[in-house]
């Protein structure tokens, strides 16, 4: 028996969520410790600095830590205004890993285990603590935790171009031409880049959305820019949104924008355009085709929005109970499935479902998620109340999970794989989705 309630509990990543379970940790008085692979709190927030959120300010700070940045006497901002992601992470995230004082930045976790033994050994692997191997400015090293809660997100993961969820044919030969990034097109040199270029978008979620409307206003200053709008459904079906039924206004008007880009831009839309192979074709010019022998000619650049995965392979000595489609915490994905709905409804969900058959490993945040979308800040911050709770053996407060989210206006699921929709344009009714998780 090794006792381990004297070791921290190691957060890892210093985004939104891993910084929440932080101020959750310190508000109950548990040792905690964030270990952040970038220089900064919200490092991966920084990469989208130029892009404005949808959610306000009043649902992107979590209420622990709203009371751990009152003690240090934070500004709070105007709950009603939508801050950009370069606000949320200078305005928020950095002051509150300053205020908690327990972030290491520049330290990468490079594997999670069970001090002393392998993912095959059985014997006292409950109460052994967890070892984490981190890699920093000062070598390598092991860092002891009586609990883990990985929030490392899935920043780091793009999907690939390729319509089959690896790299298309090509793709990595031409990676010099290719972006999974919204380009922040206010900046000069990134605007020359695209500039009365043919450029291919690929994707319809919010990231599209948002690069579809960004390369518009663009085309209306440059001449010669074209767009290609690259959409793997046979049909856009509900790509825009839920307009004005989204409960989050700016949601729907980001997709009531990108429509009205795309109907009256120098877009050209392709459906069922699933990317087999890219190739040069003409004169430093690139050809995309699909799987069913769609052909692209003369595109420039490639802009990919088409989602993220999970970094699991720090974690392949953890033992994991994932769903095998989403790569989610089994409980949690018929929650969050796309194939199955696409309302946003998110029912409440906490410790339980997080809960891996590793004693005290718990996947929060994005990277909960898996392969799914969609997910909101909110959704996060109950997590991890949530979670903390359960460690700190408050079993009551774990199991009360409260969660009212926004509806999209969206309902129904993806629908046939080359069908429509199920439910295109359609609009979800009422749900009660505050509710009380009993305890098992």
């Amino acid at each position: 028996m090794t006792d381990t309630t004297e070791l921290p509990v190691v957060v890892i990543g210093a985004g939104p969520s891993g910084l929440a379970a932080a101020a959750n940790l310190h508000r109950r008085g548990i040792p905690a410790l964030v270990l952040e692979a970038g220089d900064v709190a919200g490092a991966a927030v920084r990469e989208w600095a130029h892009i404005r959120l949808f959610s306000p300010w009043s649902e992107l700070v979590d209420p622990e830590a709203a009371k751990v940045l009152a003690d240090a006497g934070w500004e709070v901002p105007n709950p009603k205004r939508y801050p950009t992601g370069g606000n949320w992470a200078a305005d928020y995230l950095q002051p509150l890993a300053d205020a908690l004082g327990t972030v290491r930045f520049g330290h990468t976790v490079t594997g999670v285990a069970k001090c002393g033994r392998d993912l095959v050994v059985d014997s006292g692997r409950e109460d052994a603590a967890f070892t984490l191997h981190v890699t920093s400015a000062e070598g390598d090293r092991h860092i002891a935790a009586r609990a883990v809660i990985d929030a490392s997100g899935t920043w780091s993961g793009p999907n690939p171009l390729g319509g089959d969820g690896l790299p298309a044919a090509g793709e990595n030969a031409h990676a010099d031409r290719i972006v999974h990034r919204v380009p922040d097109l206010t900046d000069a040199a990134t605007a020359a880049r695209y500039a009365g270029k043919h450029v291919a978008i690929a994707g319809t979620g919010a990231s599209a959305k948002t690069a579809l409307i960004t390369f518009t206003n663009l085309a209306r200053e440059h001449r010669g820019t074209r767009i290609s709008w690259l959409v793997r459904r046979p049909t856009i079906g509900t790509a825009f949104g839920g307009g004005q039924d989204d409960e989050l206004s700016e949601r729907g008007a980001l997709g009531d924008h990108a429509k009205a880009a795309v109907t009256g831009g120098p877009t050209t839309t392709f459906t069922g355009f699933r990317t087999a192979g890219i190739e040069a074709h003409g004169e430093n010019r690139l050809r995309l085709t699909s799987f069913d022998g769609q052909t692209l000619d003369d595109v420039d650049e490639v802009v990919v929005l088409t989602g993220f995965r999970p970094d699991l392979g720090f974690l392949s000595e953890v033992r994991l109970d994932l769903d095998p489609v989403l790569q989610a915490p089994r409980t949690l994905a018929p929650l969050i499935d796309p194939n199955v709905h696409s309302c946003g409804t998110v029912y409440p969900h906490g410790a339980a479902e997080l809960a891996q058959p590793e004693h005290g490993f718990y996947l929060v945040g994005m990277k909960s998620y898996g392969r799914a979308t969609s997910f909101l800040a909110l959704t996060g911050f109950e997590q991890v109340r949530s979670v903390v709770a359960e460690i700190a053996g408050d079993h009551a407060a774990a199991a009360r999970v409260d969660l009212a989210l926004p509806e999209s206006g969206v309902c129904g699921g993806s629908g046939d794989f080359d069908e429509p929709e199920a439910a295109a344009g359609g609009c979800c009714g009422p749900a009660d989705q505050t509710a009380v998780i009993p305890v098992p």
